[in-house]
């Protein structure tokens, strides 16, 4: 008797536990494609890092519109951006403790706030992913381009071939891209406490050479400054919180243990943002400093603090490799959050997979795959995309909060109403920057996010009804009835006698209790299709393998709707429980020779599933290389 097989989506469907490989036991700790702490902030904190590069000039920029007197107004405006950046820290903290399988605001949403919370988290996340990987590696050749404008016109080339590095990278895993991008992560973050700690000690700019001669992007001095525009200067500077929860969405990707692991790397993360972003806003009003069309306010805080010499050159440099690389942060938290997504059926299962080295292989295509097409679209242009970023982050931010103060109430641990309120002071903080970035980037684009969150979440609906259905229809979860021999035809399509013909007979006798070999001949032959009939029933005759062989007639010398003809009148006629159609096929020795093969399995295969009921089976025989023999002989699909 044969060991019971599982059922047709047994390997499709997500499993809770998986049986670890032969072989000896792995040391403990010894986790070498899981992170580090270290390893954490190289891979998952790009993106947080480089907003440093862009978040104080989005300040700048907009309170410049009240003139010297607006631009006083920084420290205070980047002072309630740390303050936020704290309580998200705390609160995603938290959050890793809580959900150690990842997920970040789609887990905190599914388990407190509901099944549709959950989704618009995760869709939300989705979208800002995606747009992450596309703001900075437009971002970062826009940095390349303004230092070379020869390459302007080869920006798009440039940008793909950016997120073709970063996603090879990724493919060999999370813990190598950690490797690799370390390096410029530690030069980045070096160079900017270097503008910070030079520029404290001096009480006058080191060198103007930056702006000079470029046009000033003040308005005139103004007396007062009013609620709005400081809304809209936070809102705008919060976009340097862009990957704070990257960290709880790949909790799974760090090494034992890893909840603690990940919590050092979440307050590591926030610990050197926050210093960061301060020291510049501290310089910013020390230097006096005005915003100039054409050159960064990092580029004339870097002249400032360390000259116009080796210093500028290497802040610049480095800013260009980390805003390009930014995109990793995306690359290891929209894999996990697939993941995680298609375990619950609401993506295909085949992103719960994963490859060697722990990589969600299909995730990671499907974001580059997805990006590519947006940087193609946008002409590799990045203030097309800028108003459609970080739209997505501050839903997930709102909607996580809100999760988190109604996961204290119901555990009622020590302090929990300080922690309570402590999530809903973030929730208020970041509902009000995500309506504040919605009303001001409506018309510039923002608009089209609003319309994707909705049908994405309307996607994700759909797919999981999709597999609600084929659950049912499966019995999962249910004991089926009893096993019992069902009474089975199997049907061999045929066009030749060969060592192919054979072994698909003998599967077929094997699997079925009636075996029938079916040809398909014209209905008015020619001399050649005659020759061909005659010299098979001949053959047959003499061979006599206890199979009998039936000829299908067809007029129009097809191949597929005979055949699925023919099986359907079998079924009708006959009480056969199962019909299984057993195509042989050769399997070529080197992939060039495919291209040798007369493709008449495939054809076969689409009519039987397009028109039939049957079960279709293709029965491959692997050809082995073999010197003796000429290249691409014996390689007929079927026999």
């Amino acid at each position: 008797m044969s060991e019971p097989r599982t059922g047709p989506l047994a390997a499709d469907l997500p499993r809770t536990a998986a049986a670890r490989p032969p072989g000896p036991a792995p040391r403990p700790g010894h986790e070498p494609d899981r992170l580090t702490a270290l390893g954490g902030l190289a891979a998952l904190s790009l993106d947080a890092m480089a907003s440093v590069a862009y978040g104080p000039e989005s300040i700048v920029l907009v309170l410049a519109a009240a003139g010297s007197y607006g631009l006083g107004f920084t420290l205070p405006v980047t002072a309630a951006i740390a303050v936020l950046l704290a309580v998200l820290v705390a609160s995603y903290r938290q959050v890793i403790a809580a959900f150690p399988d990842g997920g970040g605001s789609y887990a905190v949403a599914k388990a407190h706030l509901g099944r549709r919370a959950a989704l618009v988290a995760a869709a939300s996340l989705v979208v800002d992913y995606i747009l992450n990987v596309a703001v900075s590696v437009t971002a970062g050749v826009a940095a390349l381009t303004s230092a070379l404008p020869g390459l302007y016109g080869d920006r798009v080339w440039l940008c793909l071939g950016v997120l073709a590095v970063v996603t090879a990278v990724n493919l060999r895993g999370i813990a190598e891209s950690a490797r690799w991008f370390m390096a410029p992560t530690a030069v980045f973050v070096a160079s900017i406490l270097a503008i910070i700690v030079v520029g404290l000690f001096r009480d006058a700019p080191a060198s103007t050479a930056a702006a000079a001669g470029h046009a000033s992007a003040l308005a005139g001095n103004a007396t007062t400054v009013g609620v709005l525009l400081l809304l809209k200067a936070f809102a705008s500077g919060c976009s340097a919180l862009t990957g704070v929860e990257a960290v709880a969405n790949a909790v799974p990707s760090f090494r034992t243990p890893g909840v603690r692991r990940a919590q050092r790397t979440e307050v590591a993360l926030g610990g050197l943002l926050g210093v960061m972003l301060i020291g510049l806003a501290v310089l910013i009003g020390r230097f006096h400093l005005r915003p100039v069309e054409g050159v960064t306010v990092l580029a004339q805080l870097a002249d400032a603090s360390l000259g116009h010499g080796f210093g500028f050159y290497l802040v610049q440099g480095a800013s260009v490799v980390l805003l390009a690389l930014a995109a990793n942060t995306s690359f290891g938290g929209l894999p996990v959050l697939m993941h995680l997504l298609a375990r619950d059926n609401h993506l295909p299962h085949v992103f719960a997979l994963r490859a060697d080295h722990r990589v969600h292989r299909h995730g990671v295509l499907f974001l580059a795959v997805v990006s590519a097409a947006l940087l193609v679209a946008s002409g590799g242009d990045v203030n097309s995309l800028v108003p459609l970023f970080a739209i997505g982050v501050f839903v997930g931010f709102t909607i996580c909060q809100v999760g988190m103060v109604r996961h204290w109430r119901r555990e009622r641990g020590p302090r929990w109403q300080g922690r309570a309120l402590l999530n809903g002071f973030g929730a208020l903080l970041t509902g009000i920057a995500a309506l504040v970035v919605t009303a001001t980037k409506f018309t510039e684009g923002a608009w089209g996010v609003c319309l994707a969150l909705p049908l994405l979440v309307l996607l994700l609906e759909l797919i999981h009804r999709t597999y609600a259905r084929i659950g049912e229809r499966l019995q999962l979860g249910r004991i089926p009835g009893a096993v019992t021999r069902q009474r089975s035809l199997v049907v061999v399509p045929v066009h030749a006698i060969t060592r192919l013909t054979r072994d698909a007979l003998c599967a077929a006798v094997s699997l079925g209790d009636e075996v029938l070999a079916v040809t398909v001949v014209p209905t008015e032959p020619d001399a050649e299709d005659r020759r061909s009939a005659e010299a098979l029933r001949r053959d047959w005759e003499l061979w006599q393998p206890g199979v009998p062989l039936v000829e299908v007639a067809d007029a129009h010398r097809r191949l597929g709707r005979p055949l699925a003809g023919f099986v359907n009148g079998l079924g009708a006629a006959n009480a056969y429980d199962r019909i299984t159609v057993l195509i042989p096929e050769v399997e070529p020795a080197h992939l060039w020779q495919r291209a040798l093969q007369n493709q008449r399995g495939a054809v076969i295969d689409r009519a039987l599933r397009r028109h039939t009921d049957a079960a279709v089976c293709r029965l491959r025989l692997r050809m082995q290389p073999d010197p003796a023999r000429r290249p691409g002989q014996g390689l007929s699909d079927t026999p």
